[in-house]
């Protein structure tokens, strides 16, 4: 079964059907905002900026992204693994444009050479005055734990950094899976929290990053736990071992 979800017009199709419901969701969601106002000094400047989200708010993340409609030059971060392919394709059917990135496994030096030019590229994005969105807890997890990768782009471009969190209802959460990912139903309401903008220092060591990293883990997990609440949504169980 795998298999065949991984063929080349499976993941096309899949493509078309996720960005046609990613569009429904955000047209048809009654959105409200919270801490927009950290947004207006960035888009007075043109300077470029990094948004985060959970990987498990992909099927509603264009209520965070509508806000960057006024930004030109938007891309993405999503993995080069064959189950990201359909959310890329998705993603660049929306207006997201995907860089494929990961982390390559010790040893592995093509996949390398590839996550060294997808940073590089993102990095020239960013410094060239574009918005990147990326889910920081991504393919794989831990859940709502921010990797170390958005921090490096931010530390190397300067750029401010947004923390968001996102929930709608009515939806559903599956907590079977490593990201309980919220599938929402059309013609509900939603809130996207935003926190920011925070900066990584250039002179930022692992130290610092790491600790960085375990805080905005932190308010991106309590914005997500905000924004649920205030729709009366109860928080979903882990996953069995998770």
């Amino acid at each position: 079964m795998k298999g065949f979800l991984r063929r080349p017009w499976v993941q096309a199709a899949l493509g078309r059907i996720l960005a046609g419901y990613l569009i429904l969701i955000r047209r048809t969601t009654r959105w409200r905002h919270e801490g927009l106002e950290g947004l207006e000094p960035m888009f007075a400047s043109g300077q470029g900026a990094i948004g985060l989200f959970w990987h498990g708010r992909i099927p509603v993340c264009l209520g965070m992204a509508e806000t960057w409609w006024r930004k030109s030059s938007r891309r993405s971060l999503v993995s080069p693994s064959a189950d990201g392919e359909f959310v890329a394709l998705a993603l660049n059917h929306i207006g997201f444009p995907a860089i494929r990135m990961s982390t390559a496994k010790k040893g592995d030096s093509a996949k390398a050479r590839a996550a060294v030019a997808a940073f590089r590229e993102a990095i020239q994005h960013v410094a060239a005055g574009g918005v990147l969105i990326i889910t920081p807890d991504g393919p794989r997890g831990p859940n709502e734990e921010i990797a170390p990768g958005a921090l490096q782009i931010a530390r190397r471009t300067g750029a401010p950094v947004f923390l968001t969190g996102l929930a709608v209802s009515p939806s559903r959460r599956l907590a079977s899976l490593w990201d309980r990912v919220m599938i929402a139903a059309p013609f509900g309401r939603g809130v996207c929290i935003w926190e920011g903008p925070f900066h990584v220092p250039p002179d930022a060591d692992e130290t610092l990053i790491d600790s960085l990293r375990l805080d905005w883990s932190a308010r991106m997990a309590a914005s997500t736990r905000r924004a649920e609440a205030e729709l009366g949504l109860r928080p979903v169980d882990p996953p069995p071992g998770g």
